[in-house]
Formats: C-alpha cells, structure tokens, sequence
C-alpha cells in the first residue's frame, strides 16, 4: 500500500493550470504537428468504438475529437478550471453527455470506478511528477482501470528535445549552470528549490519503455510526435493543403526511427496491458 504522507505535494502544478487556462486552451494552436501527429496514432490503434479514460484531458482538444467519433469517455485532470473549460466546449458543440468529468491526481484515481476502459490516455501527468515512485504509480492507476489486451497512451517531455525549445524562447536558461546539469543528469529542477511555474520532469527516450514494461505493459510504438522541427512550430502550422498532408506523411513514417526519437520535444509512448 503507498503510503500518501511522503508523496509529493502537486499543489503548485494545479495552482499552475488554474490560472493557466486560457494558455492551455491555445497550446495545442501553437504546437500543430504535437496535435495532427497524436492524433494519427490515435486513430492508428485506438478501436473503432469503445470507452476511454482520459487522463490529463485538459481544456478538451482530444476529448472533443474523441466524442465526436463516438467514444464515450471519462475525462480527469487535475485543475477544476481546465475541466469546467472542456466541459463547456462540449456543451457549445451539442456534446454535453458524451463525457464524465472528474477532478483527480493521477495518482490516486480512486474516484474512477471503472476498470474495464479499452483504452487510457495518460497525456500530460506525466509531466509534472518528479519522482520515479509517483511516475510509477499514475501508470499503475491507468493499467488498472484498462481491460486486458486495452491500449495505454503515455506522453512524456523529451530531456534532450527541449533544448531547441529553451534555446528559442529562454536563452538565458544555459547561464544558471547548477540548473542546467540538474536538466541534463536527472531531469528535473536541482532539490530545494521552490515549487511553482512548470515544475516538470523531463525523460530520457531510453528509459520510457522498460517503465510501462515492468508495469504489465507491452511496447507497441514510441515515437516523437514533433520529429525534425526541433522549435521551429511556425514551418509546419503555415502549411496548407496539399503540402501539409505530404510533411505529415512524411513526418508520421519518420516519428518512430530510433536515431530521431530523443530529439523531438514530446515523445508518445503507446502499449498493451497483457
């Protein structure tokens, strides 16, 4: 049994998103091919019909796309605001009974009953928790709420593929040297600092897959799902027709090429519970 007193405390990411809710509503428009490429791996494996946990739903970018196919869908995170957004995108497009809504850490999914999902998506939480136990944990509370032979997808924040990205947007960051070699060596910021911002964890390519492995979980794919554009969103977002779908095309066959997967920002992880 985990023992809940020493986790740790998440309270400064929820704090985070809630006042965040209008920034998270419009990442996904800034970061198109993050979208446009999930969502072709998403339509690869999930099943044609069938009932998804959603673990990180967000503002609801996936959760409107999933009712709209006609998954019926339990839709959790961890900010009441970024819910209460999604639920009403699903009632100013006619869906409001197509999802649940429930307020949870990914830890602790005691709320969700269910344990029969064909599938579960565990995009986002991943992020945020620092410690290996508690990383562990939210994939054990998904495998258990999946059906044996159900799909589990995972997302992660590249540690390498990052780079571009605090390049471009923060410079300076390659100045605070003790905060950098924290980055490098454990993914994470140095211990003792303050909580507050996005405080995430950063992965290693190498060490995703034996962690949903060791967990009852078989390796399907682990792709990159920004593979070749490093920072550069603005390249791919200003693309039309035809030209967009043949970058896709080309993008999608790529994704997964061992010598690329490291080097996007958000890696995919996608598995069966045997």
């Amino acid at each position: 049994m985990r023992d809940w007193s020493v986790i740790d405390d998440i309270s400064d990411i929820s704090s985070f998103y809630d006042h965040s809710v209008e920034q998270e509503d419009e990442r996904l428009e800034r970061h198109q091919l993050e979208y446009d490429l999930t969502w072709r791996y998403l339509t690869r494996y999930l099943p044609p019909s069938g009932s998804i946990l959603e673990i990180g739903a967000a503002t609801g970018k996936y959760t409107l796309a999933l009712c709209r196919r006609g998954y019926s869908v339990t839709a959790v995170d961890l900010s009441a605001a970024l819910l209460e957004r999604c639920q009403k995108r699903l009632t100013t497009e006619q869906l409001p009974g197509s999802a649940q809504f429930v307020v949870a850490d990914a830890r602790d999914l005691h709320a969700v009953q269910t344990t029969a999902f064909d599938a579960v998506l565990l995009m986002g939480p991943l992020y945020h928790l620092i410690f290996s136990e508690d990383r562990r944990e939210a994939i054990c509370q998904a495998v258990n709420r999946l059906r044996s032979g159900g799909l589990l997808f995972s997302t992660h924040i590249s540690r390498l593929g990052v780079l571009g990205d605090f390049m471009k947007r923060m410079p300076e960051w390659i100045e605070q040297k003790e905060v950098a070699r924290s980055l490098l060596d454990h993914g994470k910021r140095p211990d003792g600092q303050p909580g507050g911002g996005f405080r995430g964890y950063f992965a290693h390519a190498s060490e995703i897959k034996q962690l949903h492995e060791t967990l009852g979980i078989q390796t399907i794919a682990l792709a990159g799902i920004e593979p070749a554009i490093s920072a550069d969103d603005e390249s791919y977002n200003k693309l039309q027709a035809p030209q967009r779908g043949l970058w896709l095309d080309l993008l999608e066959e790529i994704s997964s090429d061992e010598t690329i997967v490291g080097a996007s920002r958000h890696l995919l992880y996608i598995g069966r519970k045997v």
